[in-house]
């Protein structure tokens, strides 16, 4: 395997022409020598009926590893240039979670015919349980696939069992211990089913206290969870107690990823999940929303300029510092609210009060603006300019940043508190809004120190 693959135009051409020719010997020993992850960006380079006859002649293990990877508009597509018994060959291979996810994706009819085509009976009626549940909870995250003991039973009877069930679950972490009614109790470790002797009751050496969540839980709580208590795996129990799944770790990963590309585009200013191969309308109603809010921010602040019309032409100087006053404000607005959208997103527990936090944000704002007002007079007074505008634009620049400083911190907090995506406060609002902040500080200060 090769662990430094680099996908060039050179390899492509290689790989399109042993395609178009039909070199299948050369395009097997190729592949080979790739991990799945690094087959798939080659897909998405070609042609779709390119991808199909790149499948083929991988085994069958190898796409199934691929397909759950796979971005949803391409593995449709590919779907579509296959009957229904084949794609069902994929799936007996596929955990029952990925499975799940990826007929959650396609037409109902579709979904139908691929279960009912499924071999392993088993593998079917778990996809059938999980496509009941929504894909954001709990119950849509967790894979039916896991090891289970009764409680009743001694570990020579544990040991066989769990030889039975781990052909079908490829990492085992725990051994989940029920009742007779598949009421989850706890769990034992590998180590102690090892170490004791084969007549030793489970009942004896299995440890109580152990985490679970319910099916309805969202998943973003999930993975929070998850992160907390550094768990590698977690069990599912239902509103009865009973055990009927388990999420690993890689699903948690997948919401945080998730969650980050969400939190990144709303402080990007892009109002919805979007792919860069997107369709062009989605992609313009995921930004315009935002950018109107910004341009309409920009007009009030014209407006709000035309206030002050006079006061610039009686000294037409301040026109030049309007840039380093809207720009600091909205620089600084952005520091202070992504470090509380960080926290917020991580479940950082604080455990100052928040007029503790405010005090320290006033502090660091206060010395921050300190040395950014100092820095202006100086320049100011350089380049030749009056003292008492230089006395405008520090003032300025001083109550502007910890002005700023103040509203990017309390804006998240609040958004937050009405379940309402922090990470907007990150985007062109919180810019905008300090934009026109910035702008009343500065006027107000010119008017108070020239008695406009």
């Amino acid at each position: 395997m090769d662990l430094q693959f680099e996908l060039t135009s050179e390899f492509l051409a290689k790989l399109r022409f042993a395609i178009e020719t039909q070199e299948d010997d050369f395009l097997r020993s190729t592949l080979d020598d790739l991990y799945s992850e690094d087959i798939i960006p080659i897909l998405y380079e070609l042609e779709i009926h390119e991808c199909k006859y790149i499948l083929q002649l991988l085994g069958v293990d190898i796409v199934s590893r691929i397909l759950p990877n796979l971005e949803e508009k391409t593995r449709n597509d590919l779907f579509e240039l296959y009957q229904p018994a084949e794609i069902a060959v994929f799936f007996n291979e596929i955990y029952s979670d990925d499975a799940a996810d990826i007929l959650n994706c396609v037409p109902i009819k579709m979904r139908e015919e691929i279960i009912a085509n499924i071999n392993d009976t088993q593998l079917a009626l778990n996809i059938n349980e999980l496509l009941r549940y929504d894909s954001a909870c709990a119950g849509g995250m967790m894979a039916k696939e896991l090891i289970k003991t009764n409680i009743n039973w001694t570990v020579k009877q544990t040991i066989e069992e769990v030889r039975k069930q781990a052909e079908n679950v490829e990492k085992l972490y725990s051994i989940y211990v029920v009742d007779d009614n598949d009421v989850l109790l706890g769990r034992v470790s590998l180590k102690k089913i090892i170490i004791s002797k084969d007549k030793t009751a489970i009942s004896e050496i299995y440890e109580p206290d152990i985490i679970a969540i319910e099916t309805y839980t969202e998943s973003w709580e999930v993975s929070e969870i998850m992160q907390k208590y550094d768990l590698e795996t977690m069990p599912v129990i239902n509103v009865q107690g009973k055990l009927v799944g388990r999420i690993t770790i890689d699903d948690a990963v997948d919401v945080i990823k998730e969650q980050a590309a969400e939190d990144m585009q709303a402080m990007s200013g892009v109002s919805t999940r979007v792919e860069e191969d997107d369709s062009i309308f989605k992609l313009v109603r995921s930004r315009l929303p935002w950018l109107i809010v910004g341009m309409a921010g920009g007009l009030l602040g014209a407006a709000f300029m035309g206030l002050f019309e006079q006061k610039l032409i009686i000294i037409p100087a301040m026109a030049f510092f309007i840039p380093l006053i809207t720009a600091t404000g909205g620089n600084v607005g952005v520091q202070a609210s992504s470090l509380i959208v960080q926290s917020l997103a991580s479940n950082d527990s604080f455990e100052e009060s928040t007029i503790k936090r405010l005090w320290r944000v006033i502090i660091v704002a206060f010395i921050n603006g300190l040395v950014i007002c100092t820095i202006v007079m100086i320049f100011v007074l350089l380049i030749g300019h009056p003292i008492k505008l230089g006395f405008v634009v520090s003032i300025s620049l001083f109550c502007v940043v910890v002005l700023a400083s103040i509203v990017g911190t309390i804006t998240p907090l609040l958004l937050d508190k009405f379940n309402i995506n922090p990470a907007l406060a990150s985007g062109p609002f919180i810019t905008t809004f300090n934009d026109l902040l910035g702008l009343a500080i500065y006027f107000l200060v010119a008017g108070f120190l020239y008695r406009l």
